[in-house]
């Protein structure tokens, strides 16, 4: 399966809230390819593995999200700094792109706040 960007905010699983995309996601294009090499991060009964996720700074600032288990709260990702939420559908590679030109750590977490994990760009 092709890694795709789904870039269109469709609600949070984890709760019954959903929202408009914030800024961030508003400045990406609808659809587009993830570079190769992106990394991935895998949402399951665990919560996000690997627990943190190193980019280069000045990068493409990619990641892509499977979730492989309807046992798991992790239904979405949410990187609540950025605005930024995805809905992940199981069994689809959902990629997010992030700012990556500036030293820095993202935090994200499911649509509950249960699973928290982070992004370090170095």
């Amino acid at each position: 399966m092709a890694l795709v960007l789904l870039l269109s905010a469709l609600g949070l699983a984890c709760s019954a809230a959903s929202g408009a995309p914030g800024p961030a996601a508003e400045a990406s294009p609808p659809r587009a390819l993830v570079p190769s090499g992106t990394p991935v991060v895998i949402a399951d009964e665990h919560g996000f593995t690997p627990g943190a996720v190193t980019l280069a700074k000045g990068g493409p600032g990619a990641i892509v999200f499977r979730r492989t288990s309807d046992d798991t709260c992790a239904t979405a990702v949410v990187f609540p700094e950025l605005g930024i939420e995805r809905e992940l559908p199981r069994g689809v590679d959902v990629g997010v792109f992030l700012p990556a030109g500036v030293a820095r750590t993202f935090v994200f977490q499911c649509g509950m706040g249960m699973y928290r994990s982070q992004v370090v760009v170095r």
